[in-house]
């Protein structure tokens, strides 16, 4: 899906998963904001939404950089105390 808009049976044609499982996990996706669908005709067109992914990059990298942070303080912690 990342390379282009796909419908879901497009999608499970690439996988070993089901077109219902893949369904279901385009649903969360879609209510997590990741994705996006487009009606057209009977079926969906599902698009990345890049808002979504960008509010999702943000929240990573504030978790990683306190995760790193505290990792910094307990590896020099751990260092000092082998001295």
């Amino acid at each position: 899906m990342g390379a282009r808009p796909r419908t879901v049976v497009e999608i499970t044609r690439e996988l070993t998963v089901s077109q219902s499982a893949v369904s279901q996990h385009l649903k969360v996706l879609r209510e997590s904001c990741l994705v996006r669908a487009e009606p057209k005709g009977a079926s969906n067109i599902y698009h990345i939404d890049p808002a979504g992914l960008g509010q999702m990059r943000a929240w990573l990298d504030r978790f990683w950089s306190s995760a790193l942070a505290a990792y910094k303080v307990a590896v020099e912690k751990s260092v000092e105390d082998e001295q």
